[in-house]
């Protein structure tokens, strides 16, 4: 009886041994399995790159590369998104802005002759003039033009020498100082641009703010110009900052159409000697540095300024 009493008990223990065995030997199985599967993985992917660092070198470089090609990509494309689309002014055909990166270089009175230089040279064509200097107006004194425009749900341009022109001068007091944020003077240059009947023009001429600010990146931007005027002086101070201008533009994607030098040379009424006050050819230099052409040089007499401007 004992004896196969301590057959059964035995064959017993040897059952559970078994059944608790059972679910030891799968889970071991399967952690075998799986490093299997990882030391076979690494001993491939170290006969794949079997070359040595270098090969990781140059994927990692490959895909720095790729990384920084698609960021590039993606940025370009925000800031695609960013920008304001530009919408052309209603009856102009062509925009010309007159421009430079300093101020007293006599960029108003380059538009003031541009603009009378264009009716000049074909009557039939229609030219307007737009003083786009908010805190500076000039247009109106080089115009000879007083008052305020008429309002009939559009400004209605005030007109001389055949010239429609558009000025906040127009609208303020001719001492009365503009202090105003950038806010406001962006709004008023988009009142001046787009609630003007300008009716129908087939130039633009536009008077810019001296520098490179918020005034032309929003002309530039908004509005499609057929290229840009650069005016300087032969100082090189003044050649600098219309350099930087003409930068500007081109980053802008705005053609630069050429530059003309401004205070030339002085000639005296009474002996007829030229002299070079400020300097001579620094705008031509600049030309040429730039790649583009000299359109005309202003001299300064005493009583008027004789200007010459071929385009």
């Amino acid at each position: 009886f004992c004896a196969s009493l301590m057959r059964s008990t035995a064959a017993s223990r040897g059952a559970s041994k078994q059944l608790n065995m059972a679910p030891l030997t799968y889970s071991r199985m399967s952690h075998l399995l799986r490093s299997s599967i990882n030391r076979l993985s690494v001993i491939r992917t170290g006969d794949e790159s079997k070359p040595g660092p270098a090969c990781c070198v140059q994927f990692a470089r490959c895909q720095r590369s790729g990384d920084s090609q698609a960021l590039q990509e993606r940025q370009r494309q925000q800031m695609a998104k960013g920008l304001p689309r530009q919408k052309p002014i209603a009856g102009v055909k062509q925009v010309v802005v007159v421009a430079s990166g300093k101020g007293g270089v006599g960029k108003s009175t380059t538009a003031v002759n541009l603009a009378l230089g264009l009716l000049a040279n074909d009557p039939l064509k229609s030219v307007g003039l737009l003083d786009a200097d908010v805190y500076g107006p000039s247009i109106p004194k080089l115009m000879n033009l007083k008052g305020n425009p008429e309002l009939n749900n559009l400004m209605i341009p005030l007109v001389n020498y055949g010239v429609p022109c558009m000025s906040m001068g127009f609208l303020v007091d001719d001492v009365a100082p503009i202090v105003w944020r950038g806010l406001m003077v962006m709004s008023a240059i988009e009142r001046l641009l787009r609630h003007v009947d300008w009716g129908s023009l087939d130039y633009l001429v536009v008077d810019m703010p001296p520098g490179t600010g918020d005034v032309q990146l929003s002309i530039s931007q908004n509005v499609p110009v057929a290229g840009a005027v650069i005016v300087s002086t032969p100082q090189d101070i003044a050649l600098l900052d219309a350099r930087r201008g003409a930068e500007m533009f081109r980053k802008v994607h705005v053609p630069v159409l050429g530059l003309v030098q401004n205070m030339s040379v002085f000639q005296c009424p009474k002996c007829d000697h030229r002299t070079h006050i400020f300097g001579s050819d620094g705008a031509r230099r600049l030309a040429d540095t730039l790649g583009v052409q000299l359109l005309g040089e202003e001299e300064e007499e005493e009583e008027a300024s004789s200007y010459i401007f071929t385009i």
